[in-house]
């Protein structure tokens, strides 16, 4: 794919969740100083309901001031193709980050991913899509972005259709047995985000990717199991991330992104 509207790619920046993310020339009619942008196209054909609907939600995403939001700079539509565009993080994803993290890199990443959902969240919003490939990485610290929008531009889709089956690994189980979304389910993909980031793997091993329905199987069939490497403490929060119990979660991501910073002071000089 070459571009979108006025916007011209310059390389493919990798998959996402219900589409692609491109690097792109800024067009001038934007009128900002960075050279490129990063695009989001999402896949198949957007009807005239379902563009309102992601428009509208990522208005109240754009309207939400906070250092740890990627910045939204535009949105619309090009024949049938649905994207918007944010500012470039240079530095990757935590999924796929251009350079080796330390263990404190990882923690304080998580942490202001955490931050960014405790703004969305006073703000009325869940991000609904919280993983580390969500996580981008500036020069100045880690971002929140890619507000999940694939219920907005389908809300018909069952959980298996809202994205690769290795999303559902994020997903809190009482979201995936069709309850609504709420902070505490953002809580839970941040716990299971944290194990993903220290340890490399996931709470319900490696789920079969070409299979969301098995993956949706195996996550609600079986309790999330933590890794050995975690530390106590690294252990106890994610094991309170991942609580069945909503109300036995963290109280808030402000509280989750304050506990994790106080590992990650411990973090750096181990």
């Amino acid at each position: 794919m070459d571009g979108v509207a006025d916007y011209t790619f310059v390389e493919f920046l990798g998959a996402a969740g219900h589409g692609s993310r491109y690097l792109a020339r800024t067009p001038a009619r934007l009128g900002v100083s960075a050279p490129w942008v990063a695009v989001k196209v999402f896949s198949g054909a957007t009807d005239e309901d379902a563009l309102r609907r992601a428009t509208r939600e990522l208005r109240a995403f754009a309207a939400v001031s906070s250092p740890f939001l990627v910045t939204l700079l535009d949105a619309g539509r090009d024949g049938p193709t649905f994207f918007y565009a944010v500012e470039h993080c240079a530095g990757g994803s935590l999924e796929s980050p251009n350079h080796r993290l330390t263990r404190g890199e990882r923690l304080l990443a998580v942490a202001r991913a955490a931050r960014g959902a405790h703004a969305l969240h006073l703000a009325g919003l869940v991000h609904r899509g919280i993983n580390p490939g969500n996580i981008l990485l500036a020069d100045d610290g880690a971002r929140l972005a890619d507000l999940g929008l694939a219920q907005a531009l389908d809300p018909s889709a069952s959980v298996t259709g809202l994205g690769p089956a290795t999303s559902v690994e994020y997903l809190d189980p009482g979201v995936l047995a069709g309850e609504v979304a709420t902070p505490a389910s953002d809580i839970w993909s941040l716990g299971v985000t944290l194990h993903r980031a220290l340890t490399g793997t996931g709470v319900h091993g490696e789920l079969p990717v070409h299979d969301p329905l098995l993956a949706v199987r195996r996550v609600l069939g079986q309790p999330p199991r933590l890794s050995e490497s975690l530390t106590d403490d690294e252990a106890n929060l994610v094991g309170r991330c991942l609580a069945p119990e909503p109300e036995r979660r963290p109280g808030s991501a402000l509280e989750l992104a304050e506990e994790i910073e106080l590992i990650q002071g411990f973090a750096q000089v181990r």
